[in-house]
């Protein structure tokens, strides 16, 4: 799972410090979920999802399948 989010970010050129501000948290607590040292709460999860117009599940690595059904 915190290997898609980081893939995501550096595949749209987006600094931790862009993602952690949009996030509402600070730059080493988004570090610490892309490095799987820290938990990723649920509406954060969902935040990240809204973001990168993909399914929590993708981010999850339940699928290979980045879009989402709506």
């Amino acid at each position: 799972m915190y290997k898609h989010i980081r893939d995501l970010r550096e595949d749209n050129d987006i600094t931790q410090s862009t993602i952690a501000n949009y996030l509402n948290c600070s730059q080493q607590v988004y570090s610490n979920y892309e490095l799987g040292q820290r938990d990723i709460p649920t509406d954060i999860l969902i935040k990240l999802a809204d973001f990168y117009e993909v399914s929590t599940d993708y981010l999850l690595d339940l699928t290979n399948k980045k879009e989402r059904n709506i």
